[in-house]
Parts: C-alpha cells; sequence; structure tokens
C-alpha cells in the first residue's frame, strides 16, 4: 500500500471528543477515524496555512467543481451547480431544513435504527418522530413498504429524513428501493432529506445510488446532504453541501441555511474539500480496502471466539452492527458493563431507535492493532458477563 493506516496516531490530549476518555479505555464508538488525512489533503491545507490570513471567505468557483466531478466520476450522477449550496455541516443543514421546511408538531418520518442525532434535529425543531422500523430478514434489512406507505400518507408527515447509505445498519439502498420511497413520497407530497453523508466508504467494488439520480420524482421532491468529512476524516473541518435541484424547493432551503447562518466557510472549509475530491481518490480506495479487511476480521473473529454474538454483514460505512440478543441483556447495560470492566467504549444500539435494542454498533476505522484490541476487549467483556450469571 502507498499509504500508512497501520501506525496507530496518538489522539489522547488534542481535545478530540472520541478519545476524551479515561487512561484505560478504548473507544469504539463516535463515527470518527483514527488515521492522519491524506498526506494531499494536509499539504493544500498547509499551503493555506502558510499564506497567513484568515478573513472573511467567498465560496471559490473550484468547490463547485471538485463536487460535480466527483459525483459524475464516482458516482455518475451530474449534478448541476446551482444548486449547491455550501453548509458547516450535514445535521446543521438537516436542522436547519426540519425548522423551514415544517410547523410544531408535524411528522418526520425515519426508517429506524438510524442515526441517532436525526431525533435531536427533530424534536428540538418542535416536531414528532414517526417511526418506520426495518425489516431484518435473515441478516438483511428490508423496508416494510406497507407500513411506510401509511405513514407517508398521514397529512401530518412533511419529511422523511432518509440515510443512505444507512446508519448504523451499514445497508446500501438498491436503485427499486430508492425508487420506490420517491414515488410514495411523491405521491403523498413529503419531501425526502438524504443523509449521504458515508455514501464513498463502500466495500470495494460495491457503489451506491444517490437518491436524487433514480427518477424524475426523486429529482423533484429531494434535499441531498453530503461532505467530504467522513470518507476523509475532515469532521473538525466544518465542510459540508447541500444538493437541491428543483429551484422552488433549493430557495427554501437556501434561505434555511442562510438564516440560520451555516452557510459560511470557514478559512480551510473549502480548500479540504477541493483537496479530498480533487487529490483524495486513491488515498480513498486504499483506506475502503483497509476498513472492509478490518470489518472481515470483526466478522470472523466474532464467528470464531464469540458465537453468542452476530455481525450483520454491511456494505457501507466503517460502523459494523452488532447483535448481542442472544446474551439476554438490554444494550445499555451490556455496554456499561463493558466499558466498566474492559475499557471498550461502544454505542448501545436502542440509541438508534426502534429496532435498536438488543444491538451494538463499533466503530472499525482504526489501525489493526487497536483493532485487535478492541475484539479482545469485546471477548473479555462478553466472558466476564457469562461468568457473573
Amino acid at each position: 500500500m502507498k499509504y500508512d493506516f497501520d501506525t496507530p496516531v496518538i489522539r489522547r490530549g488534542t481535545d478530540s471528543t472520541k478519545w476524551t476518555v479515561g487512561e484505560n479505555e478504548l473507544p469504539m464508538w463516535v463515527a470518527d477515524m483514527d488515521f492522519k488525512a491524506a498526506p494531499e489533503i494536509i499539504e493544500e491545507l498547509q499551503k493555506r496555512l502558510d499564506h497567513g490570513v484568515f478573513g472573511y471567505a467567498e465560496i471559490p468557483g473550484g468547490w463547485y467543481d471538485a463536487y460535480i466531478k466527483w459525483w459524475k466520476t464516482r458516482h455518475g450522477f451530474t449534478m448541476d451547480k446551482d444548486g449547491l449550496i455550501f453548509c458547516t455541516g450535514v445535521i446543521p443543514a438537516i436542522s436547519s431544513i426540519v425548522r423551514k421546511l415544517t410547523t410544531p408538531n408535524e411528522n418526520v418520518l425515519l426508517l429506524t435504527p438510524v442515526y441517532n442525532i436525526f431525533y435531536n434535529s427533530t424534536v428540538n425543531n418542535g416536531c414528532r418522530v414517526v417511526e418506520c422500523p426495518l425489516i431484518l430478514n435473515d441478516g438483511c434489512y428490508e423496508i416494510d413498504f406497507n407500513d411506510l406507505e401509511e405513514k407517508l400518507s398521514d397529512p401530518q408527515t412533511s419529511l422523511m429524513i432518509l440515510c443512505n447509505p444507512h446508519n448504523p445498519v451499514g445497508k446500501i439502498w438498491n436503485r427499486q428501493t430508492l425508487e420506490r420511497i420517491a414515488r410514495l413520497a411523491k405521491k403523498y407530497g413529503v419531501t425526502v432529506v438524504s443523509d449521504e453523508i458515508h455514501c464513498d466508504l463502500t466495500m470495494p467494488g460495491k457503489e451506491y445510488i444517490p437518491f436524487a439520480s433514480v427518477c424524475e420524482e426523486a429529482r423533484e421532491i429531494s434535499i441531498t446532504c453530503i461532505a467530504p468529512t467522513k470518507a476523509f476524516n475532515l469532521a473538525g473541518m466544518q465542510t459540508a453541501a447541500v444538493y437541491v435541484h428543483d429551484k422552488f424547493l433549493r430557495h427554501k432551503v437556501w434561505r434555511a441555511l442562510n438564516t440560520d447562518e451555516v452557510a459560511e466557510p470557514n478559512s480551510f472549509a473549502t480548500t479540504a474539500a477541493i483537496a479530498a475530491f480533487s487529490y483524495g481518490g486513491e488515498w480513498l480506495d486504499e483506506l475502503r480496502k483497509y476498513i472492509f479487511d478490518n470489518s472481515k476480521l470483526v466478522e470472523e473473529f466474532i464467528k470464531d471466539e464469540i458465537p453468542e454474538l452476530k455481525v450483520i454483514h454491511g456494505e457501507a460505512t466503517y460502523l459494523r452492527w452488532i447483535d448481542i440478543s442472544a446474551l439476554g441483556m438490554p444494550s445499555k447495560l451490556f455496554t456499561e458493563t463493558l466499558r466498566k470492566k474492559t475499557g471498550l467504549f461502544v454505542t448501545s444500539g436502542d440509541v438508534y431507535g426502534k429496532g435498536g435494542e438488543g444491538f451494538i454498533r463499533m466503530n472499525v476505522a482504526c489501525p489493526r492493532q487497536v483493532l485487535n484490541d478492541g475484539l479482545n476487549r469485546l471477548n473479555l467483556g462478553v466472558e466476564i458477563i457469562k461468568k457473573s450469571r
């Protein structure tokens, strides 16, 4: 490999949210990779730093070009420049969109289990979460379309937040599924906000499908949230984009982002995005292979050493979804015990809504020796729990 993903990076004492933990604790929870950014990105950021002046900034033409070229070449989807809007993050964008496109007490539909902050973006803006639980069928998650249509048809449902690919289960939604969602949403007048922040973190040989690309209905009723932050480990740069094809819907989103003052870049935000999408492709391809080799290791280790647990095979994200239900222990109690007894910090599945109980989420985007440490701690924790009964 050209790039080094094996050497651990010391992150304690760097104000890292992930690594602000006890001395003997190992954090494998929040979606934040333990790898340095691509050297090509660091080089471009260094050039910007060396300039030494960090005043107010405009969005340069190269920012639009970088997004458009990346999505066209990587994902076969051509975006119009007019449809792209800079924002400081996907979650700030989603929260602003919920505020602008709903009125208090309306419904926001989620396919659960799903990223827990979607609940915050909904409830904090006076709306109600309506959950459409996914069906786990022989280790594969599917949508209950009868339930989905019933909930979309409720006149109080005005918005749906789609996770594409889906966090935490690692599902890549296929074209047929996305088309079906789009046509139902169009039929019942529901706007779909598609969070596609994990789209570049797919298994080698697997590609995601942009929701807005699947049919005319999807283009008309969708708002797509995208960013280089997950794939290139740039979350602290506060850089993202929203793409809206329909000009009337776009105006509402533009007003939302600007009213909430989340549409202006910091001095490094556009530089980081341009560098990632212009020069980071080779690094990303090697990263994807490394991450999914890690994922394979997790699956094999748990199958061989902790057969009570089951890993749900995911084709996207670096977050592995693990079924612990055979232990007969609530997820929250399991993760608390695991952390107390072994120092391993993973996320309890119950925070992701209906269907999350009985699962944990584990971040495997780390050097292999760190992953092995985490797996051994997980094994030890399960053994301690079994012996205590």
